[in-house]
């Protein structure tokens, strides 16, 4: 009976390490991040949109990382989930919207564990409430 509980343990445990390795997502490939950066002219506006706040990570100190990020809708207003976007700053742009949007959650996005290559990295996130307001901001991530 020992022995049969062992197997099955450790089947268990074995079976599941694919399911480890594979729960890290890519946010940007080698091969995206090659490309040239788009140059985006810096500008300021005040706006009633909702708020994009990155809550981690404050500081990258490798290539992975646990990523999360909040949507703070104002006014009553509620978050359009439909208008969630991450750009990736290159030429030709890059949709990554759909390497984020599995960890969207209510008015949160966490990924647990990100990777992203070395270098600078900057993703444009735009989002819109129920009553139409627009808000973007630049998200510079790092990675040494």
């Amino acid at each position: 009976m020992h022995s049969f509980l062992s197997t099955t343990v450790m089947a268990l445990a074995m079976g599941s390490l694919p399911c480890l390795a594979s729960a890290q997502t890519k946010l940007i490939t080698e091969a995206e991040a090659q490309t040239p950066n788009l140059q985006v002219p810096a500008t300021r506006a005040i706006t009633r949109g909702p708020g994009i706040s990155l809550l981690s990570p404050t500081e990258v100190a490798g290539k992975a990382f646990a990523f999360k990020l909040a949507f703070e809708p104002r006014g009553g207003a509620k978050i359009d989930a439909g208008s969630i976007k991450f750009e990736y700053l290159k030429q030709p742009l890059v949709d990554l919207t759909s390497r984020f949007k599995p960890g969207l959650n209510g008015n949160q996005l966490e990924l647990p564990q990100v990777s992203i290559p070395t270098g600078t990295h900057p993703i444009r996130v735009s989002v819109r409430d129920t009553e139409g307001r627009e808000a973007h901001t630049i998200i510079h991530l790092n990675a040494k």
